[in-house]
């Protein structure tokens, strides 16, 4: 991984390594926990740090009770889907039993069985109970920034994007763990299903949306910060048939639109945004906007008191530019 990675992606490592630091157990402790080392790196950095709560953001078990409360809605509403809401949503206990059953019924084949993947993937859970916190983040990602989200339990139950991730963060988890073998197979099969091809060993942050999804590709070495949005058909591939640290390193906040082809070990710094269709060969800059094949800079937007950047990711506005942003700088 390249030296410089890790402050493009803030997934904790060995944050509980001191012996008089006591590990969270449950995904509510690590939702807390976050959230204080997230108002720190907020104060030191500034705009573009790591996924931390909003005051209006719901708790854990307020969100999981309002998609119970919503699902609960839907199967009065049409009574044909009352027994689909319940196998999925009000037959289980919590948020990440939830998904894990779903992703298990969605991902199962004739030769892997989907009660084999709810084990597995409940086992998984309860292992790194910090793998539910990143669910719950995503979630709340896509209700905040999706305009078509008018329910929690919708990207929940249809968008192929948040469920992509999340089998991801999976598979990921099995590949750091030993298990390549099997984080393979789960690869392979939420490429079938989602055609979504994410490579195990790519690193992604939380508070992350893929919106739409279909063709997204991300590469072995790849990195994804904090609160990015990512448009479908976005390829951050390599460049060659070299081995090592040779995939795209993407900082918090960023917005990468559609059709977008990042390539190689360049940096996409924090708060930038990257045009429908451009060509990334280079490092684009924090807080910037590039367009074009290949791609150029535009006009940097200064942050100021009076007018606060809001990173590209969370805005979603992938025209802004055509007025804001006039002359080209290189």
């Amino acid at each position: 991984m390249h030296p410089d990675s890790s402050k493009f992606c803030s997934i904790p490592v060995n944050r509980w390594a001191g012996e008089e630091e006591e590990k969270p157990t449950t995904p509510a402790d690590y939702f807390a926990v976050r959230e204080a080392d997230a108002e720190k790196e907020l104060e030191e950095q500034g705009p573009s740090c790591a996924w931390r709560p909003e005051q209006y953001h719901k708790s854990p078990q307020q969100l999981w009770e309002t998609v119970r409360s919503e699902a609960t809605a839907d199967s009065l509403a049409e009574p044909a889907l009352a027994s689909f809401l319940y196998s999925t949503i009000l037959g289980h206990s919590s948020l990440e039993q939830s998904i894990c059953f779903l992703l298990a019924n969605k991902l199962a084949s004739s030769t892997l069985l989907s009660t084999q993947l709810m084990e597995l993937f409940t086992s998984v859970l309860k292992s790194e109970p910090g793998l539910a916190e990143d669910m719950l983040c995503d979630m709340l990602a896509v209700f905040d920034r999706d305009p078509a989200c008018d329910k929690y339990c919708q990207c929940l139950l249809y968008f192929k994007g948040f469920h992509a991730i999340q089998a991801h963060r999976i598979a990921h988890w099995l590949w750091t763990h030993g298990r390549q073998t099997l984080a393979m197979a789960l690869q392979s099969r939420i490429s079938d299903i989602f055609h979504v091809d994410i490579h195990p060993g790519a690193r992604i942050g939380r508070g992350v949306m893929f919106d739409h999804a279909t063709g997204i590709v991300i590469g072995e070495t790849a990195v994804i910060g904090d609160n990015c949005s990512i448009l479908h058909h976005v390829t951050l591939g390599g460049s060659g048939t070299g081995t090592g640290d040779r995939h795209p390193k993407i900082g918090n906040g960023v917005l990468i639109g559609a059709g977008v082809v990042v390539l190689g070990n360049v940096k996409i710094g924090d708060g930038s945004k990257i045009g429908a269709g451009s060509v990334v060969l280079t490092s684009v800059p924090p807080h910037s906007t590039a367009v074009g094949v290949p791609v150029r800079l535009l006009k940097r937007k200064d942050t100021s008191p009076t007018d606060p950047f809001v990173d590209p990711a969370l805005e979603m506005d992938q025209i802004s530019f055509i007025e804001d942003w006039s002359d080209y700088i290189i």
